[in-house]
């Protein structure tokens, strides 16, 4: 049991308060990623082995490799920075060791950044409903799958339960301003287009990803929770995308392929028994998505080191 105050617990992720030194709240969070893996909204019974790990440790590549120079709260990965870091911590590494990140506390701001660059999911479902995106007009005659260049925002409220919902840019600007829904705006696909080309390199369709951004203290916008991570991007393998088709995907598409399958489950808690396989299948899926990026297998990744800059300056 990690021997800190739980402040929510997600449908994957527990986020614990670290509190200062004089006991009292302090400025950094513990987030641990678990193995639980939910779909259609319902958490499983069953973990997939490495999820966890998986999504804390694709969230550190990127910041220390493609994205190191975009301000963000994460302060270490590595077991025995969090460690020294959180003495109380020592002792139940089981817990939390490779899935656990020590970050900055932000005030969250209150929209999904979502930026499409591939016409799918529920940006194909509005599309055909209505030829929109987000509320804004697309061009006439698109197929499921096409290339959106160039990429667009396309934000969303953040819902406790259920789906987010599709918002305009003109409602992000009317929430909260428009200098910040700019910054949001910009920030958000100059963030993709970089993920896109590495995972281009990589052999990867970044089809469409979203990010969370909170505002530390001292009124600085931060890239805050996982980033372009399985959970959070629909990853597609370049040899098998065609348009005008939905495509395979390089995340939990066993489990989803499985339920899917599942013509007496309403895709509603309780959530079905999973056969053994299954699990297996997904786990290999999460772990041959991280070699495919990072180039290491999980079992050989060693988490990097942050800026020692940014340790002492939040240190306790």
């Amino acid at each position: 049991m990690i021997p800190l105050p739980l402040l929510l617990r997600g449908k994957v992720r527990d986020v614990y308060e670290v509190p200062g030194e004089d006991g009292g709240d302090g400025d950094r969070l513990l987030l641990v990623a678990s193995d639980r893996v939910s779909a259609f909204d319902v958490v499983m019974d069953e973990p997939v082995p490495g999820k966890g790990a998986v999504l804390t440790q694709i969230t550190a590549w990127w910041l220390s490799t493609v994205l190191r120079d975009i301000p963000h709260h994460l302060i270490a990965v590595r077991t025995d920075e969090i460690r020294a870091a959180v003495p109380a911590l020592a002792g139940c590494e089981a817990e939390w060791a490779g899935r656990a990140s020590l970050v900055r506390r932000t005030r969250p701001v209150p929209v999904e950044c979502v930026v499409r660059g591939y016409l799918s999911g529920s940006a194909w479902k509005e599309y055909r409903e209505s030829g929109t995106l987000a509320g804004e007009p697309l061009g006439e005659g698109l197929v499921e799958s096409d290339a959106l260049v160039p990429a667009i925002f396309s934000p969303a409220t953040k819902a406790q339960e259920g789906h987010d919902e599709n918002i305009t840019f003109g409602a992000v600007i009317d929430l909260l301003g428009a200098e910040l829904a700019h910054r949001l705006r910009d920030r958000s696909i100059d963030i993709y287009e970089r993920g896109r080309a590495a995972a281009a390199e990589r052999g990867i369709i970044l089809a469409d990803t979203k990010f969370e951004f909170g505002i530390s203290p001292q009124g600085e916008l931060l890239l805050i929770d996982e980033v372009l991570t399985p959970d959070s991007s629909r990853f597609w393998p370049r040899e098998h995308y065609r348009t005008g088709r939905g495509q395979p995907s390089l995340d939990k598409q066993p489990l989803r392929d499985y339920l899917n399958g599942l013509s007496e489950w309403p895709k509603r808690y309780p959530p079905p028994p999973l056969p053994g396989s299954v699990v297996a299948a997904t786990e290999e899926r999460y772990r041959g998505v991280f070699e495919r990026l990072t180039g290491v297998a999980l079992d050989d990744y060693g988490p990097p080191r942050f800026t020692a800059a940014v340790r002492e300056a939040i240190a306790p």
